[in-house]
């Protein structure tokens, strides 16, 4: 993996609603002093429980949002710039996914909407063209490229959506709860073209309050409250006590269990595939 930071936070605080006297006060504060590193070709998750800021946060890493203060700085520019046109190269550098589909959706046809992106920052048609169709083709819906998104079902909406970041060919793309309107085989669809994206070498980073998603990150961020309460991998993470509501995910909640039970599981199995894998070869030993 890459040391190079793709995403660098400092000491970024931001608040919705200015005080009286136009200065925030700290308990306005939806983000209060983050800092971090997301380094290029990570696999990084932020959970938090509601209102602990991780989509704020989110919408920092692409400057949909400015800090209060601090600074985010992506691919080394600064998201607060004077330049009217700093902001369009952060966002061909960062793209984002939203929980609801249609926020996203512009054109009423499918493949008119994924090439939305790309004609917008000046693409050459005939590669407006390939990028639309790998695109597609990536996320499983080429076939449904000549249909209108309000005949597809809120799971291949959401994979039209990815497909129009795809399509702007972003070296990062931050998922904020993608799969949150949606059922279980939507939410293993977009997960499945989230792992792709990462074994592509792409700078992933997703929000979500699904702890069976995030065990499968490189890394894992928990905001409460506007700041970072804990920071590690999935082993690390999974193995506090302090995690408060948010849930453990269904493996590490049954490995812990094995090893009451005298059954030696590895510390760092953390994922429903790492669990089978290592019965099957128990059962095999």
């Amino acid at each position: 993996m890459a040391s190079d930071p793709m995403i660098q936070l400092k000491d970024v605080r931001f608040a919705y609603e200015q005080g009286e006297d136009d200065t925030p006060q700290a308990a306005e504060f939806a983000i209060d002093g983050v800092s971090f590193n997301i380094e290029k070709g990570s696999f990084v998750a932020i959970v938090g429980s509601n209102g602990s800021g991780k989509s704020t946060l989110a919408k920092h890493m692409n400057a949909l949002l400015l800090p209060t203060s601090g600074e985010v700085l992506v691919d080394d520019l600064n998201t607060v710039t004077e330049s009217q046109t700093q902001p369009w190269e952060i966002r061909k550098r960062v793209g984002m996914v939203f929980q609801n589909p249609d926020n996203q959706l512009v054109s009423s046809v499918v493949e008119d909407d994924v090439a939305f992106g790309p004609e917008n920052i000046g693409i050459e048609p005939s590669e407006i063209r390939r990028r639309v169709d790998e695109s597609l083709q990536m996320v499983g819906m080429y076939e449904h490229r000549k249909k209108g998104p309000h005949l597809l079902s809120g799971g291949q909406k959401q994979r039209i959506a990815i497909a129009g970041v795809i399509a702007m060919d972003p070296e990062c793309v931050v998922f904020d709860e993608p799969t949150a309107m949606l059922d279980p085989k939507g939410r293993r669809e977009i997960m499945s073209i989230i792992r792709k994206l990462h074994s592509q070498g792409r700078t992933v980073v997703l929000i979500t309050h699904f702890m069976e998603e995030a065990a499968e990150a490189d890394r894992i961020i928990i905001m409460e409250h506007g700041k970072v309460h804990a920071d590690g991998t999935p082993a690390q993470i999974f193995s506090r006590d302090d995690l408060g509501v948010l849930a453990l995910p269904f493996a590490v909640k049954m490995a812990k269990r094995l090893r009451q039970s005298g059954i030696d599981v590895p510390a760092d199995i953390v994922t429903d595939e790492q669990l089978a894998d290592f019965l099957c070869s128990k059962e095999q030993g």
